[in-house]
């Protein structure tokens, strides 16, 4: 196992403090300037299920309300809404500098038998096809400011390889549909609990920019704001996210300075396992105007 996947494993084991009060690391994941979206989705799903013993997540929704610090720990209180025959509802509020930084509503259902039925598994060429995430960005290397750089080439634990990936720098116009495969070795045994929580982390890669690309716009470029303002989340078979998974992400909307993205995320065995919505800022940078 790697040092960063290891990282990851005990960001998600969350510290209990007191009664439906739990602490989390704040530094770690995807960042380093603010807390990675799927960082507080996952571990205010994990201070849920630390007040769940006997059944699953099926869906959560949750909104980010202030930038996360990650020079700090995050505070998560939980509020046991509901404890049902068949359903458990459960609401999360992550704190920082004694304010809300993010809330999560989550179900959790007992297992029942019923109709089964998906969407079949798009065709699209598999994982060994597609570059890894560092052998992609090492063309690009020279073009990210040295104050950024070991931040754009450092390791991170999810294995990520897109699809057709478009140039950082300069990206044609394109459809917003788009795909990529990604998985985490180190998940590899853990449990049923825990691999959702990974997978909820990995759900808000590349989510938001799909509604990007129509636009030709990449985060690189320097003219677009860009934040998660809220995630949902629907989990619908058993997860091992050690398996590679492929990510169906769409954006039927942008309008406003906001961006709608959707996501379908399939196992190899072509079994729909989670569905993902999330709306994105997406506002243009002003350039200063320059006094003559």
């Amino acid at each position: 196992m790697t040092d960063v996947a290891r990282q990851l494993l005990e960001l998600l084991d969350i510290e209990q403090l007191e009664v439906d009060l739990f602490r989390g690391i704040g530094s770690g994941g995807e960042t380093t300037t603010r807390i990675f979206g799927g960082h507080v989705i996952a571990q205010a799903l994990m201070a849920a299920y630390r007040t769940v013993p006997d059944r699953m997540c099926h869906s959560l929704h949750a909104y980010f309300i202030r930038p996360g610090d990650p020079s700090i720990p995050v505070i998560y209180q939980v509020d046991r809404a509901r404890d049902g025959g068949s359903f458990t509802t459960r609401r999360v509020v992550a704190i920082q500098h004694g304010k809300q930084i993010f809330n999560l509503s989550a179900s959790f259902h007992v297992q029942e038998e019923g109709w089964d039925y998906q969407h079949k598994m798009p065709d699209v060429k598999g994982p060994e096809h597609w570059l890894d995430r560092p052998d992609l960005r090492e063309p690009y290397i020279e073009k990210i400011p040295p104050k950024h750089r070991d931040d754009f080439l450092r390791e991170r634990p999810i294995e990520i390889r897109e699809v057709d990936p478009r140039d950082l720098f300069e990206p044609e116009k394109t459809s917003d549909k788009n795909y990529l495969w990604f998985r985490m070795e180190a998940a590899k045994g853990q449990s049923p609990i825990m691999q959702h929580c990974l997978l909820a982390y990995a759900s808000d890669m590349n989510l938001l920019g799909s509604s990007l690309r129509p636009h030709g716009l990449t985060w690189f470029q320097g003219e677009v704001m860009t934040a998660s303002l809220d995630h949902a989340m629907w989990f619908h078979a058993p997860i091992d996210f050690s398996d590679w998974h492929l990510y169906e992400l769409d954006a039927p909307f942008t309008g406003g300075a906001r961006g709608f993205n959707r996501g379908l995320i399939y196992n190899q065995n072509g079994q729909l396992a989670a569905t993902t919505a999330q709306e994105g800022l997406m506002r243009p940078y002003k350039k200063k105007e320059v006094a003559s």
